[in-house]
């Protein structure tokens, strides 16, 4: 037993880490499913409607550029016994020029479409990150990842603080 103690004592002086139970510090760490903040928030909600308001427009515009082309091509293939070659000519080139406008319309509008979207987004995410700064403070969170866009594969919903920020941001909102 006398030996046993030397051992341990001699231990203490040369790795006094090994024999000091010293406690690690605890990493807090929580995740944020950013697309339900999108999709169940009062914000993100209206966000959407004006997004998919835009989209109708939109296709709505496109919807009628395409009919009147449809029409054009509709009335070449009927007349196109009866038209001179100057007429069928004329039609083919107006046909031709149908088909480059609605092309570049369809191009126009889904880069007009993806700025809205980066720029509602980019609103909500102002409004947004406050909250999210505030709770992590308060729960003395080291970090907080976005649930599916860090490169995470799993998250146990006991770190999950999505429910909280909703909750908190609506409310924020409606104030």
């Amino acid at each position: 037993m006398n030996r046993t103690l030397k051992i341990v004592a001699a231990v203490a002086v040369a790795f006094p880490a090994l024999v000091v139970a010293q406690e690690a510090p605890k990493l807090e760490i929580a995740v944020i499913d950013v697309q339900r903040i999108v999709e169940e928030s009062a914000v993100g909600k209206e966000a959407r409607a004006r997004l998919v308001k835009a989209q109708e427009e939109k296709f709505t515009q496109g919807k009628k550029m395409a009919d009147d082309l449809e029409a054009l091509r509709k009335q070449l293939t009927t007349q196109a016994a009866t038209l001179s070659d100057v007429k069928r000519g004329e039609l083919q080139k107006q046909i031709e020029d149908k088909q480059v406008q609605l092309q570049r319309f369809q191009s126009d509008a889904q880069q007009q479409l993806d700025e809205l979207k980066r720029n509602e987004l980019e609103a909500l995410e102002k409004q947004v990150m406050p909250l999210i700064n505030e709770l992590g403070r308060e729960m003395k969170l080291k970090m907080i990842f976005n649930k599916f866009q860090s490169g995470l594969v799993y998250a146990d919903d006991a770190v999950d603080v999505t429910d909280e920020v909703l909750k908190r941001f609506n409310t924020k909102v409606t104030k």
